[in-house]
Formats: C-alpha cells, structure tokens, sequence
C-alpha cells in the first residue's frame, strides 16, 4: 500500500492521523499546557545554543557570584559550555513533557526523571571538574 493510499484510505478520504485525533480529545486547560510547555522547551533550547556559542549572559553561579575582578580574569569557556549543556538537558526535559501531555503515556514520565537525575549528577561533576581544573 502506497502512501498516498494510506493516507487517503481505500475510499480516497483524508484519513485522521493518531495524533490529530489525540490533539482532539485534548481540553483547552491542556491544549494551553502544552503550547506553555513547549514555549518553555524552545526558549532553553534558544538559551543553549547561544550558550555553546558563548553569546549572551552566562548563566552560571561560578560567573553570577564572582566579583568583577574575577570575572575579568576567569576562563568563561567551560562555564559556558556546562551551562549550555544544562539548557539543552531542560529543553530535553520540557520537551517529554510537552510529549507527555499530549500521549498520556505513563512511562513517559520515568524517562523525564531519569534525565533529571543525569542532569543534577551531570551538574555536580563537571562543577567539580572545573574547579580542580582551575586549581
């Protein structure tokens, strides 16, 4: 069967696809919850890539409670880079949520704290890194 077959059916209409009609059955509460979601998963994904460009603010603690006279002198680049790399796990994050609102699966959910998890342990080791790095 053709795709243009499956996609019309055996008639020639239009058929729904699995996720039109789930979007269907969906509330405006989580219709709304979903587009703020997503929203929030595009904006990290936004703030991770000027991260791994090194443009914008740097948003790190190491950074945000130096004093300016360290900041002038302190490496920026692997600050950056952990900070870029936090955005794009909370995009990941926001993302599967988004996805989970729409299906309604409940395995959905573990995967999210499972990318939480690695995400904290990701945090604390490469902040330790970088501090014995600059020692």
């Amino acid at each position: 069967m053709g795709t243009v077959q499956r996609a019309f059916g055996k008639k020639g209409k239009l058929q729904e696809s699995y996720i039109v009609r789930k979007v269907s059955y969906m509330n405006t509460g989580e219709i709304i919850l979903f587009v703020f979601v997503l929203i929030l998963a595009l904006a990290a994904f936004i703030i991770s890539i000027l991260q791994f460009k090194q443009k914008g603010i740097l948003f790190n603690n190491a950074y945000l409670y130096a004093s300016k006279k360290e900041r002038e002198t302190m490496n920026k680049k692997p600050h950056y880079r952990q900070s870029a790399i936090t955005f794009l796990f909370i995009g990941i994050v926001f993302s599967l949520l988004a996805i989970e609102i729409v299906f309604t699966t409940k395995w959905l959910f573990f995967l999210v704290m499972l990318t939480i998890i690695s995400m904290i342990i990701y945090a604390i080791v490469s902040s330790i890194d970088i501090e014995r790095k600059n020692k």
